[in-house]
């Protein structure tokens, strides 16, 4: 295939980076909100701010700068949420079908939101959806609050205080935008320029479905079980939750790890830090199993498939 590029000529393709030039201070004015975008902008003046809004830009490929707004993360939360229910091969519980499941969830869900620590609890839509697969030991959540749980893991886990501490943490990856970080950081200016510009749904459609890939630095991770300690001292559950199912893990192994662990192997030092945080909060992690939406925990698993 001939590489069509070859065939403009210096002019032709002076215009054409000229014109990208443009398109990127075109993006960097709108979502700073610095000044009105007119045809009455020379192309000088577009030009210097294109280079100002390239090393801008840049900068977010980096890490260094974080250009994602809270509506960018509700936006590809629903692309995201819209691609996961249209695959054949994932299975969604319906909350129509298991009324009583999710109530449970949606319970312990605002269990945890109502304790006043979530930043985004009203701007998020924070929906939960349950994944029908026994086979998977695996939570996670999308940017903008759409949290998936799976069967498998909801069967493994113990009481409702590992469900809460697992539920905590994802509410906090999605509270605390890593999952918009690290798409920033891998994607940069491609996609910052679909979202923010409403581009092309087909290729956010590609980009988002990318997200499945997404792996979490120790810090992210070491910040969402931190926060789901301190969600859940404000609450009847183990303010230590999740450090209960990574010491099940622990003890007893399992054949499909969550994705977070194959990233990070090391559970006995989450434990640890669950713990240690939990005592530096002064948080109970010895209470009696509170009921949640009326139900023991053993009565709410009777309800999944």
């Amino acid at each position: 295939m001939v590489n069509s590029n070859k065939s403009l000529n210096p002019s032709m393709k002076r215009r054409e980076r000229l014109e990208q030039e443009s398109r990127l201070a075109k993006l960097y004015l709108v979502k700073l909100g610095k000044l009105p975008i007119s045809k009455k902008h020379n192309m000088k003046i577009y030009h210097a701010l294109a280079a100002s809004a390239l090393f801008f830009l840049l900068g977010c490929q980096s890490g260094g700068i974080f250009l994602f707004s809270v509506q960018d993360d509700i936006k590809l939360g629903q692309q995201v949420d819209a691609e996961i229910e249209a695959d054949p091969n994932i299975i969604i519980l319906e909350e129509t079908q298991y009324t009583e499941a999710y109530a449970y969830l949606n319970t312990m869900k605002e269990m945890i939101l109502e304790t006043g620590e979530v930043r985004y609890r009203e701007e998020f839509p924070w929906e939960l959806h349950i994944v029908y697969d026994d086979e998977v030991l695996n939570a996670f959540a999308t940017p903008g609050g759409f949290i998936y749980i799976y069967t498998g893991l909801i069967h493994y886990l113990d009481d409702a205080s590992s469900l809460a501490g697992v539920l905590g943490h994802e509410i906090a990856h999605a509270d605390n935008r890593h999952s918009s970080r690290q798409i920033q950081k891998q994607f940069g200016i491609q996609l910052l320029f679909e979202i923010l510009t409403g581009g092309d749904p087909g290729t956010l459609a590609q980009i988002a479905s990318s997200l499945w890939a997404l792996s979490f630095s120790r810090s992210d991770e070491t910040d969402a079980d931190n926060a789901s300690v301190r969600y859940l001292c404000e609450t009847p559950f183990n303010a230590d939750g999740a450090a209960n199912f990574f010491q099940k893990i622990i003890d007893e192994g399992s054949p499909n790890p969550p994705q977070f662990l194959s990233t990070h192997p090391n559970p006995e030092n989450r434990v640890e830090n669950i713990q240690e945080e939990a005592s530096i909060e002064n948080c109970e992690t010895e209470v009696v199993e509170p009921l949640v939406d009326g139900r023991t925990y053993a009565e709410f698993r009777m309800l999944l498939p």
